[in-house]
């Protein structure tokens, strides 16, 4: 896989079992571009390493008179010096490219979790942590991925280089043969203590980063109720926490890095020593010493690459640990389906929930109402078929949504949540959705009421003299509550699917918005299914039928007039009763009948008289 093949036709499924295991299935998907790297590793690492001899035969020409010999040294020496220059640019190439692609496979499989799992991944976990996995974690997982494509062919280069020695020179060589993984193993018992250390780092920064997204996402509230400084205050300790964490994180891979130096020094002091000791015997030659101690530097390259793949490892297997866990949520119900429908094939009829008893009839706005938002919440992913646990499925048509693969469903049902997303770009970007094309973006921006908020948008984009290009910041933050709801629900309106489940559209809209858009939706949606959880009077009015979810199963339907007179539950729900207004209303409701029963007693007994008199 090349940069420019990038996305991946399929990303494949991961082993999520673990962080290790993550690590591995990624190795193993990428092992066509391991093998590259290898490849250039191996022509970069042994020409370097093959510059010692070169240098130790054109000493040892110089000192025999031999020029023979010096022209062939000095040959070889310029072969090695095009290989390590080839070698190197190559194996850079390749291993940004095994990283860049393992990061962008990771974050495919990011994405298409997220988009299986809809709202309900920010409900099994925080969404800080998701931002992590999604950023800092991508990348220190594509290191990893990088940093052993080089690994591998400097452990390789160290092996070859160490046989190489014993055979050129067995008394010399066979010291460098014990020291060299002496020196690559020496920092193994310090790596369990760095490995934790970098664990908690990760730990308390991901905890930073959770509570920074936290902060941002609610600034506006916190200022408005005075909370600003707390939650600033709680961030500055937080990141307290992760200097510290990451200054003892630094000290342990600092001593590492000291070992790294040390014992290379100790193992060329040695080679000297015990080198210069054969010389004088004239058991080795100059050229021979030259080349065994040049050698013993060029290896200190190589050898930098054990520690940094121990510390690429230390760092990113929190991160592949964090991923795995997310890639390893699974919905409630199967994404792929067991019946095979798209496009026209589409199933359409009345909407109907067996858990709760709702029904809400093909054609029609119905209106449902729950005294908890969270009820109202989950209620709406079910009838989406976004269930957040298992339990009896939802039918449109008579067709259960677990049986329709997971794009088909949303096709047929659109779930609108109470915190739509607004993403930046253009107002003509935003509404780039599938769509049915029986409904024109301005019609839907009608009946939405964004009249005020295309001028907003327009005032606040240089140059934009089309509405559909004025700009949309992130998240929408430049607009208010309400107008980021109305532009939402135009987008929902514009896609005009066959069911329509809207949660909450005009909380943040005030009430004379609010019935014009009761009055927009229900003209615009005429003929297809649409189900509004509200409390708003004003869009219970336009709606057909209005049903009462009361403890998780239908308790009233009827029309909203009619259940206000009639229902106290739905009328405490709508009209925000307290408990003594209820009691009270309950109180009045009584006397009324008691003297409605007291006039009909009354009755009864004058005709009872009068039948007397004329009897007499």
């Amino acid at each position: 896989m090349q940069i420019q093949d990038l996305p991946y036709p399929d990303p494949g499924v991961p082993d999520a079992r673990s962080g290790p295991r993550f690590l591995w299935w990624l190795f193993r998907n990428q092992l066509g571009g391991q093998l590259k790297s290898l490849a250039w590793g191996l022509l970069h690492f042994l020409s370097v390493s093959t510059l010692p001899f070169c240098v130790g035969v054109a000493i040892q020409a110089v000192v025999d008179h031999s020029g023979r010999r010096l022209a062939l040294a000095g040959g070889l020496l310029a072969l090695c010096c095009a290989g390590s220059a080839l070698g190197d640019t190559f194996l850079h190439r390749t291993a940004v490219t095994n990283w860049i692609t393992a990061a962008a496979r990771v974050q495919q499989l990011l994405a298409h979790k997220a988009a299986n799992l809809g709202s309900a991944l920010t409900r099994r976990v925080a969404a800080g942590e998701v931002v992590a996995v999604s950023t800092g974690d991508v990348e220190k997982i594509g290191w990893f991925v990088e940093a052993w494509s080089r690994f591998t062919a400097a452990a390789v280069t160290v092996v070859v280089v160490c046989a190489g020695l014993v055979v050129y020179q067995p008394a010399l060589g066979g010291v460098v043969a014990v020291g060299l993984p002496v020196l690559a193993l020496a920092a193994l018992p310090l790596l369990p203590r760095a490995t934790r250390r970098a664990d908690f780092q990760r730990e308390k920064a991901g905890r930073a980063t959770e509570l920074a997204s936290d902060t941002v996402a609610g600034l506006r509230v916190l200022r408005g109720i005075g909370g600003e400084e707390l939650f600033l205050d709680r961030y500055r300790r937080a990141s307290q926490e992760v200097r510290h964490a990451a200054v003892r994180s630094a000290r342990m891979w600092s001593l590492i890095a000291a070992i790294q130096v040390l014992l290379p020094g100790l193992l060329l002091i040695a080679v000297v020593w015990y080198g210069v000791h054969l010389a004088r015997q004239g058991r080795v030659e100059i050229g021979e010493l030259v080349a065994v101690y040049s050698s013993v530097m060029i290896m200190t390259y190589p050898l930098r690459h054990f520690e940094e793949i121990a510390m690429a490892y230390s760092f990113s297997r929190p991160s592949a640990t964090r991923a795995a866990r997310v890639l390893s949520l699974e919905r409630a119900t199967s994404a792929e389906g067991s019946r095979d429908r798209a496009g026209d094939d589409l199933p359409a009829g009345d909407l109907y929930d067996p858990a709760t008893g709702l029904l809400a009839p093909s054609g029609r706005l119905t209106a449902v109402v729950c005294g908890d938002p969270d009820t109202a919440g989950l209620l709406a992913e079910r009838l989406g078929g976004h269930p957040s646990e298992e339990g009896t499925s939802v039918l449109l048509g008579g067709v259960p949504l677990d049986e329709l693969p997971l794009g088909s469903a949303r096709t047929a049902v659109l779930v609108q949540d109470k915190d739509p997303v607004l993403l930046s770009g253009t107002l003509r970007e935003l509404l780039d959705v599938p769509a049915s094309g029986d409904v024109g973006a301005e019609e839907a921006l009608t009946a939405a009421q964004c009249a005020d908020v295309l001028a907003a948008l327009v005032q606040g984009s240089l140059g934009a003299g089309d509405p559909m290009d004025a700009r949309i910041t992130e998240r929408g933050r430049s607009l208010s509550g309400g107008q980021r709801q109305r532009l939402a629900l135009a987008r929902s309106l514009y896609t005009d699917p066959e069911v329509l489940v809207l949660d909450e559209p005009t909380s943040a809209v005030d009430s004379h918005t609010e019935a014009r858009i009761a009055q927009g939706v229900r003209d615009l949606r005429a003929g297809r299914t649409t189900v509004v959880f509200t409390s708003s009077p004003l869009l219970l009015d336009h709606a057909d039928r209005v049903v009462l979810v009361h403890e998780g199963e239908v308790a009233a339907v009827g029309v909203h007039r009619e259940l206000v007179r009639q229902e106290p539950r739905y009328r405490a729900v709508v009209t925000r009763e307290t408990d003594d207004e209820a009691a009270s209303d309950d109180a009045l409701h009584e006397r009324d009948a008691l003297h409605e029963q007291d006039l009909l007693h009354d009755q009864d007994v004058l005709h009872e008289l009068e039948e007397i008199e004329e009897s007499a």
